[in-house]
């Protein structure tokens, strides 16, 4: 089986899971990294050395990446696709400069900043007659995948609501550059909802409206992660957004995505139907406490139903690349991503405008994984 060939832009601090699932999935050979900052790839491609001479030498010899400019992987012909880790406001450009060098494109979330930039990638892509994938990927691991067939094996009944919680004070106390959290095309709505979105779809399919209402509670933020320990930053976005969801099916869902919540005890999701209700897992993880409650019965834990439990980051891109190379549709798809990308902007506009917008896009749920699949398969 010949692998597909995989170049890396973007080698901070996302990087690291998605380097070693390059070499856990079956189909995939990283072959090259690149960086705005030369020395990042260098040093990646010595922790892999490092991994190789213990964790993985069941592997056996490896197959090193080479760390190169921006220009040279764009320009190396046995690159198949390029993985664009970059920063959210750097999406657009690298997931464009790759399309135009003839190169299939997979890209951490979020899809863009705007509408107009998920436009642009994906006319550009048909326009190549190449594949567009995106983050978050979290929703063909165990978890995720054990709910969706709770949920088309009828378990808990039509579908009738959705709640959707992700609360928490920030993340300038841990992240060593926490400022494009704050800026447009950060907060929780940009920077959390894709997980949260693309799991409700792919449970219960496309949304049609939306309506909202969000407010930025402090003006600054001040960094205490040991990097930049003390800086202030402003705050340029919405930290508190409260949203409903009309999903094309009729289920109505509540979802709160916040940076301003000290403590809560909320679910991370819950789907409510006819016959129960299903306790999904954070859908930022694989895999996760599964509970059901059919009728007036008890909850119960449920086993998984499929594999990947553990963090299996660009699973996605995985299932990419085998549906280019079978010739079938993949399931982190750029369609699904741009929906997401168009309910997240419609969250933040009709807390703007005070109504409720219908969203033009939809996606197909995506197909559900095969049940006899092992970790590192993807077919």
């Amino acid at each position: 089986m010949r692998k597909t060939n995989i170049g890396i832009i973007g080698t901070g601090a996302i990087s690291g899971i998605y380097i070693q699932n390059c070499y856990r999935l079956h189909n995939l050979q990283l072959t090259r990294m690149a960086d705005i900052i030369p020395e990042r790839p260098v040093a990646k491609v010595e922790e892999i050395k490092a991994k190789y001479n213990t964790e993985w030498k069941h592997q056996g010899e490896p197959k090193l990446p080479v760390a190169c400019p921006v220009a040279d992987l764009l320009a190396d012909p046995e690159i198949d696709i390029v993985l664009n880790l970059t920063f959210p406001k750097a999406h657009l450009e690298v997931a464009l400069q790759a399309l135009n060098a003839g190169k299939h494109t997979y890209h951490e979330k979020p899809f863009g900043l705007s509408r107009d930039e998920g436009k642009k990638i994906l006319d550009l892509a048909k326009k190549k007659n190449l594949r567009v994938g995106c983050a978050p990927d979290t929703f063909l691991g165990a978890g995720l995948q054990t709910c969706r067939k709770i949920i088309d094996d009828g378990w808990i009944g039509k579908p009738i609501g959705a709640v959707a919680f992700m609360t928490c004070p920030g993340h300038e106390s841990w992240h060593p550059d926490p400022e494009f959290y704050y800026q447009i095309g950060g907060g929780p709505v940009f920077d959390m909802a894709p997980y949260y979105l693309t799991a409700m779809i792919h449970l219960m399919g496309p949304v049609k409206k939306v309506s909202g209402s969000a407010r930025a509670t402090y003006p600054t933020r001040t960094i205490t992660s040991s990097k930049k320990y003390g800086t202030v930053i402003p705050v340029e976005t919405p930290t508190h957004v409260a949203s409903t969801l009309e999903f094309a099916n009729g289920a109505i869902g509540t979802m709160l995505m916040s940076f301003d919540v000290h403590a809560a005890n909320l679910p991370r999701i819950e789907i409510f139907g006819t016959e129960g209700s299903l306790s999904v897992p954070d859908p930022n993880t694989f895999g996760g406490e599964i509970k059901v409650k059919v009728g007036r019965g008890e909850w119960t834990a449920m086993p998984y139903s499929h594999a990947y439990k553990e963090n299996y980051r660009g699973l996605g891109l995985s299932d990419m690349a085998s549906g280019i190379a079978h010739n079938r549709p993949h399931r982190a798809s750029g369609e699904l991503a741009y929906h997401v990308l168009d309910i997240m902007q419609a969250c933040l506009e009709t807390a703007t405008a005070g109504r409720t917008m219908t969203i033009e896009s939809t996606t197909d749920r995506p197909a559900p994984f095969p049940l006899a699949m092992r970790d590192g398969e993807v077919d």
